[in-house]
């Protein structure tokens, strides 16, 4: 008897897994903003709330704040913000929060810690090389003026001489 070839069965499985994957991929869109306002803030809540939204960077979009990102992630993110706004957490706390999950990357202005010493001290240490280059190669053209060019007629005469 021949043995059978698992191939079919393989491939039958493989499709199914696929046709699941796909099916689930498709969600839809993420919640409306109207679902995240649920929680009604006061009027101070609701201007913290707003503060900590243009503080906060999306991390997806990376150059856009929370509150001006449409990435289904930045909604998530501004729905917890909400949340933990309304339960009364400070600023402080909410921000502490995101960069224990996220990094200080979730922020738009990290601190000045061991890790970022680099983001913050790097720009003006690049500067002042590059201030340092410029100053050497300036003093050096000082001490070493630059040759003028041989006249022709001259080195013709002093090659004449020498015949």
């Amino acid at each position: 008897m021949k043995p059978r070839s698992t191939w079919p069965g393989a491939l039958l499985a493989v499709a199914l897994l696929l046709l699941a994957a796909v099916s689930r991929a498709d969600d839809g869109p993420p919640p409306p903003e109207s679902a995240i306002q649920q929680q009604t803030l006061s009027d101070a809540q609701e201007t913290r709330y707003r503060s900590l939204l243009q503080v906060l960077r999306c991390l997806v979009c990376q150059n856009e704040s929370l509150m001006d990102s449409d990435a289904p992630l930045a909604a998530d993110l501004r729905a917890k913000v909400r949340e933990r706004v309304a339960k009364g957490e400070s600023d402080a706390e909410i921000k502490k929060y995101l960069t224990d999950r996220y990094g200080d990357f979730v922020l738009y202005q990290p601190p000045f810690q061991v890790n970022t010493l680099l983001l913050w001290c790097g720009p003006f240490a690049l500067a002042l090389v590059g201030l340092t280059v410029l100053f050497a190669f300036s003093r050096r053209s000082k001490r070493h003026p630059v040759q003028r060019a041989v006249d022709g007629e001259a080195l013709q005469r002093l090659l004449d001489e020498g015949k």
